[in-house]
């Protein structure tokens, strides 16, 4: 494979580009007018119930205000205006298990289920601005209590169904939720998998929780506490069909969301109403190019971000059918994924750089066993896309015609900000290319100066931003805004290229200092995987007494391929070669897997940890805790 696949250019495909949602004159008239930009968009894509006043108050920075005065509804964005149209028999979500079960729910029906547990929420005590936690598998019963929440005004905090108890105890009592959601298991390699033993251990020291709701899922045995727990069916069986949706201020919260990795007190990050409903809706309209006839599958847990506005909320609202699976990407063979995406005609498949590099990992052969032509837009998210995964997607997903909107965006800014247009933009593998319209975004030095390689920065406020951390408003502040003031940080580096596309390079503590020059791991990591034997690599920095630090590499191999000196040296000379001597890796450890979180993240300080000879820090939001002893045993047999 080329060592310059970055350097390709792919042109929008003809006939996507006649028929795309998005025309090129869309930058000049964000350009010429933000707000204005930004006006136009709230008032075509949502239903507003009394018009807003402003659609920006940016009188108290950085506590930033949308559409104010705006009055609206979530719910009946995403369900109401739907069901009483057209489209009432169309099917909103798609969903299927591991182990089989499939169920199909039309805009019609979804209408019906949301009234119901709307009103069987109220039954139990829920009202406008209570906080509601949320604790399940990715089940339709989920996207129903999500959007019941919004419909009687109270906030979710979703916590992700593989986090421990204690995880979901800090997080409970954080929001002071009064009533937790949640189901008696889900399946994992066909074994269920117990949730409800989790909550009744997490409630042991949650005083706020009064009421816990359980949906019969996975047929566990479960324990339930009289007067507290009911099942989801029962309290179903009762409730009326209709609720009348709460009015809701623009600037209402819409829900609370703990990033992952903190550590000590949980981070809430607080998103609202009208600005994250409009911007969610223009980037998934414009970016995925959203058709009527589309079948939309983002892969992403609705314990996570993504899986908040581009499983739910923005394809719903925009009267799209979504697809949800809820179960492991190999279970019971590697062409899980493929089967379903032809089973179902998927046309548009949104993914995390990690699941790509794992479908890279076992062979193009699972995929080629089925027929993906349908397939006309992918999409990345989560992490900076190396371009040798960019080029494997593009040619085994995509058929070598299917465009990569590679998405880049955070928890906090609550839809994407960086990314291409499908019918407008050249596609360059491994850059997320260019600002959305109207986002202001830039590269700059410590000084505040716009420079090639740097600091990635948001100049100006957007609509779906974070609103603040929960409680916390001087935590916010600190976090995000004190660095460079007037500018949004969150601690991104980026270099612009020729093209003036930016290139996000990972996070700045992400970064080595070898012998006084400032290498970018992501940047080695990509270099790694270019060799045709590299599955994955993740990169950290030792101490070294003499060059500062040593660049040190844990490697996955694809199936197939054996260890061997030879091999080491081919990839550490191929570092060299890409990048420059002074990045040749000092240690190349192989491994059959990395630490991630159950998002796919790789959680590099724990690698950093073994390098160096600590105790291994907090493992409790990894996939699998297991993987640290392996790594320390490998780490140990390895010269250095």
């Amino acid at each position: 494979m080329s060592t310059a696949l970055e350097d390709l250019i792919f042109n929008p495909p003809a006939e996507l580009a006649s028929n795309a949602n998005a025309k090129p004159e869309i930058y000049e008239k964000a350009n010429a007018d933000r707000l204005g930009f930004w006006d136009g968009l709230a008032k075509e894509l949502v239903t507003w119930f009394e018009p807003y006043d402003n659609v920006l108050d940016d009188s108290n920075p950085p506590f930033f205000k949308w559409f104010t005065n705006g009055k609206l509804n979530v719910s009946y964005n995403c369900v109401d205006r739907h069901a009483n149209s057209h489209k009432k028999d169309k099917v909103a979500i798609l969903y299927e298990s591991e182990i089989g079960r499939k169920v199909s729910l039309t805009y019609g029906q979804l209408y019906i289920e949301v009234n119901k547990f709307a009103n069987a929420l109220k039954e139990i005590g829920v009202k406008k601005g209570d906080r509601v936690t949320l604790y399940m598998p990715m089940i339709p019963e989920a996207a129903i209590a999500m959007l019941a929440c919004t419909r009687v005004g109270a906030a979710h905090s979703i916590v992700f169904g593989g986090f421990s108890s204690e995880a979901l105890r800090d997080r409970i009592n954080d929001a002071q939720a009064n009533v937790l959601i949640t189901a008696d298991g889900n399946f994992r390699r066909g074994k269920p998998f117990p949730l409800k033993a989790n909550v009744d251990k997490a409630l042991e020291d949650t005083p706020s929780i009064e009421k816990v709701v359980v949906v019969k899922n996975a047929g566990n045995e479960v324990s339930f506490v009289e007067g507290r727990d009911v099942w989801y069916h029962d309290v179903m069986a009762k409730a009326a069909d209709y609720c009348e949706p709460e009015k809701m201020d623009a600037e209402d919260m819409l829900f609370i969301l703990y990033t992952s990795g903190t550590t000590g007190k949980p981070k809430g990050v607080v998103h609202t109403t009208g600005g994250y409903l409009v911007q969610t809706q223009a980037t998934m309209k414009y970016v995925f190019d959203i058709k009527e006839d589309d079948i939309y599958w983002c892969t992403a847990d609705i314990g996570w971000i993504t899986g908040h506005s581009y499983v739910i909320y923005a394809p719903l609202a925009l009267g799209a059918t979504t697809f949800m699976y809820d179960g492991t990407v190999d279970y019971p063979e590697k062409n899980r994924m493929w089967d379903m995406a032809e089973r179902y005609g998927v046309t548009v498949f949104y993914t995390a750089p990690t699941a790509i590099r794992t479908f890279m990992k076992w062979g193009a052969e699972y995929p080629k066993k089925h027929d993906l032509s349908k397939i006309r837009l992918l999409g990345s998210v989560g992490e900076p896309i190396n371009p040798e995964a960019w080029m494997w997607y593009r040619e085994n997903i995509g058929s070598n015609k299917a465009p990569i909107m590679d998405t880049w965006w955070q928890t906090e800014t609550g839809a994407f900000m960086i990314t291409p247009l499908p019918g407008i933009t050249p596609l360059k593998p491994g850059t997320a290319t260019n600002p959305f319209p109207g986002i202001e975004v830039d590269i700059i030095d410590e000084n505040g100066n716009s420079v090639e390689v740097g600091y990635l920065v948001i100049k100006s406020p957007w609509p779906s931003m974070l609103r603040t951390v929960y409680g916390d408003d001087d935590r916010y502040v600190d976090q995000y805004w004190k660095r460079f003031g007037k500018y949004y940080f969150a601690g991104d580096g980026a270099k612009r290229d020729e093209m003036g596309y930016i290139w996000v390079t990972g996070r700045v503590d992400d970064v080595l200092n070898v012998s006084g020059h400032r290498l970018g791991t992501a940047e080695i990591e990509s270099a790694l995987i270019e060799v045709k034997e590299v599955a994955e690599a993740a990169v950290i920095g030792r101490k070294h007494e003499v060059k500062g630090e040593a660049v040190c590499a844990f490697v996955i191999l694809k199936e197939g391929v054996n260890n061997s000196p030879e091999l080491i040296d081919k990839m550490k000379k191929h570092v060299a070669t890409k990048i420059g001597a002074l990045a040749r890796p000092d240690d190349i450890i192989i491994t059959a897997d990395l630490p991630k979180t159950r998002s796919g993240k790789i959680m590099r300080r724990l690698l950093r940890d073994i390098a160096e000879g600590r105790a291994v820090g907090d493992t409790t939001t990894l996939a699998d805790p297991n993987v640290m002893a392996n790594l320390k045993d490998k780490y140990a047999d390895t010269e250095h």
